[in-house]
């Protein structure tokens, strides 16, 4: 009778943050790193530890990997079990979806693209060659973050504490991959109780004119606010 062997199963995270690149564009970003030099840039990721659960080896591997320690939100994403996913080691994958808002100071203490190890923030529309079948996880959390901000508040996790509704617009635009016109959010948001306004202005933007109001979200918790509704792409 052959013995059982057990299957390694490891823990990976795509984890996202809304951000500014040069052209003052703001765009999706996910969190990648790599042990040396010479190998592939991959998702955080690792072992789990024999008394720790799942979410707390995701949230282990962004600190020790990558100096990320605030995450916002963070939820299991799927299983990836294709036996030659890893080749010659037969390796199970637990992958997760993070979202880091878009105040929280996120810069990885190992910056350096150039260093042996290094951490670094990608844009998900330009991404350097991944390490075995990471790609397609980056690609299922991008779908499951643009499902659940059509009908969800996910975009807490997201958005800075108070915002003005350009710049929440700009954080849907990002993350769903189409415009998001402000007027139109609000009213969606308002009418579902997501975001409430705080009675406070925040500063005139470059082109001048009134300061905009600035709202917050009514919980900072995942809810579902309206499970049939979709934010589809102006026609």
């Amino acid at each position: 009778m052959a013995m059982a062997t057990s299957t390694p199963v490891e823990v990976l995270s795509a984890v996202f943050q809304v951000r500014e690149p040069v052209d003052g564009r703001a765009t999706l970003h996910v969190l990648l790193q790599r042990s040396g030099a010479a190998e592939p840039w991959a998702l955080p990721g690792g072992d789990i530890g024999d008394r720790e659960t799942l979410a707390a080896a995701a949230r282990r591997h962004l600190g020790t990997q990558c100096g990320l320690t605030r995450v916002a939100h963070l939820e299991q994403l799927s299983v990836f079990s294709a036996p030659e996913r890893i080749p010659g080691t037969r390796t199970i994958a637990s992958t997760y979806l993070g979202l880091v808002p878009r105040d929280v100071p996120a810069e990885p203490e190992t910056m350096d693209i150039d260093s042996p190890a290094a951490a670094s923030w990608f844009d998900v529309d330009g991404l350097p060659p991944l390490a075995y079948d990471h790609a397609e996880v980056i690609e299922l959390a991008r779908g499951r973050l643009a499902a659940k901000l059509s009908y969800t508040n996910l975009a807490f996790a997201l958005a800075p504490s108070r915002f003005a509704m350009s710049e929440l617009s700009e954080i849907y635009g990002a993350a769903l991959g189409h415009h998001v016109d402000a007027t139109n959010l609000l009213r969606v948001l308002s009418r579902r109780g997501v975001v409430v306004a705080t009675g406070t202005l925040g500063r005139t933007g470059r082109t001048g004119g009134r300061p905009p109001a600035l709202y917050t979200f009514a919980d900072d918790e995942l809810v579902v606010t309206d499970e049939f509704a979709t934010l589809r792409p102006p026609p």
